[in-house]
Formats: C-alpha cells, structure tokens, sequence
C-alpha cells in the first residue's frame, strides 16, 4: 500500500469535485493537507472536518489563484503550518463548453484563461520554488487537450499551455529529483458542468456513447492516478501526461 506519512500536500481548488477527491485521498494516506477555496468556505469546512475525521492535520486558505500575491501566500501560510511542501497538485479551474469559435466572448476569454492558464502557471511556478526535494507536481489537465471536440475551443485551449509548461519545469527541476507531470481526465462525472447535468441530456448521452466502458471518469479514478504520482512508484516518471478516460473517444 502507497503511504505519504510525514508528506505535506497542497491542493489548489479543493473544495469540492477532482481537488477535494485528492486531498482526501492523500490525508488517507497520512499526508498533512494544505486545502484552498476561492469563495465556497462552507464546502472547504466539510472536506477540513472529513480530513481532521481521519487523523490528518489540515489547514484551509482562501486564495485566488488569477492573483499571484494570492498564490504566494497560499505557498507561506502552508509553510508556516508544516514548514515544508512535498506534492503540489495544481487543480483549480473552470470550464465552458458548447461554445462554438464564432461565439465566445472576451470576457469569456479572459476569465476561462485568467483561472486555468495564469493561475495554474503561477501555481506551478510557486511550487517551484518551495517544493522539497524528491517532491511531486501535478497538473490537473483535460481530454479536450488530446481529442478536440467542437464547442471546447476556449477551455481546450486554456488547459492545452500548462502542459507545455510541465515539460519544461520537470527538465528545469529534475535535477533536485522533483517530478511534474500532469493527469488528463476524461469528462468527470458528478463534478463542475456535469454537477447539474441531467444523464438524459443529449451531449451527456455523446459522451456516454463515445465511451467503450459505458461510463464517465469518477473523481476516484483520478484520485488513484494522483496517488500514483505521489508515491515512490513514480519517482522516475516526469514530464508526462497520463490520460484517464477509459479508452473514450472524448
């Protein structure tokens, strides 16, 4: 069985959906968590009362990551509670989908890009800098990054250039024996667009039919390939990107 006893785990938008299944996952395995929420506190005090629940230390930080004095403090405020870092998983995000080229905004735009671009690159760029050596950095990416779908162009896009960025930061911080790489989900199940997404909605039954398992990717399904690449199984995998969608076209 993995084991993170003694690591120090830090996830960005782990409030709810992928963030939340992840920093679960890792206090189960004895990892100290560093939770952050922009806005959904009541959520964050349910996933710190799971946490404590199961005799990990937890501390949570409101943050916004488009900000990048937010991201810094995150970083401090983590140090100060555990006085290191070990796994950063870079999570936060937001989608938009169904939204074809001719279509999107710049408001649109610079909100989708401003979250999952600037925000994940400054996430990375302060794990960087504090994560110990021997550490983990993960990326949470999308299968929009790998099969295009129409209508996805905006949040594709916006997933697809921290991916070129986990290439070049695992060759820049190998040599401290640190890997980065990133998890690419399938459309997940129960989170984000698809939280209030009837299973009986046409795109919902697409992306059912494109699927050869019959199913969306859960949150667990990540969670196990997070667990993956936070153990000493890992430690000589970086700068990859693992797919997790069961064989679907999507």
């Amino acid at each position: 069985m993995n084991t993170l006893q003694n690591k120090v785990a830090l996830i960005t938008g782990s409030a709810r959906g992928l963030g939340k299944a992840i920093a679960e996952r890792y206090a189960a395995l004895g990892a100290s968590i560093i939770l952050n929420y922009s806005r959904d506190k009541a959520s964050t005090e349910e996933v710190v009362k799971n946490i404590t629940g199961m005799g990990a230390r937890v501390i949570a930080v409101q943050a916004d990551v488009t900000k990048p004095q937010d991201v810094a403090r995150l970083f401090q405020e983590g140090l100060k509670a555990f006085g290191k870092i070990d796994i950063v998983v870079a999570n936060a995000g937001i989608e938009l989908i169904q939204l074809p080229v001719t279509d999107f905004t710049e408001e649109q735009f610079d909100r989708v890009f401003s979250i999952n671009v600037k925000g994940s690159y400054f996430t990375l760029q302060e794990a960087a800098r504090h994560i110990a050596d021997n550490g983990r950095i993960l990326y949470i990416s999308s299968s929009t990054t790998t099969s295009p779908v129409p209508g996805m162009a905006v949040y594709g896009g916006s997933k697809t250039t921290p991916k070129y960025l986990v290439e070049i930061l695992a060759k820049e911080i190998g040599h401290r024996g640190v890997t980065v790489n990133s998890i690419i989900p399938g459309p997940v199940a129960a989170t984000g667009v698809f939280s209030e997404m009837s299973t009986g909605d046409p795109f919902y039954q697409e992306l059912l039919n494109g699927s050869p398992m019959g199913r969306l990717t859960t949150v667990d399904d990540v969670a196990d390939i997070a667990e993956f690449f936070a153990s000493d199984l890992a430690g000589f995998v970086s700068g990859q990107h693992l797919l997790v969608n069961g064989g679907s076209i999507y």
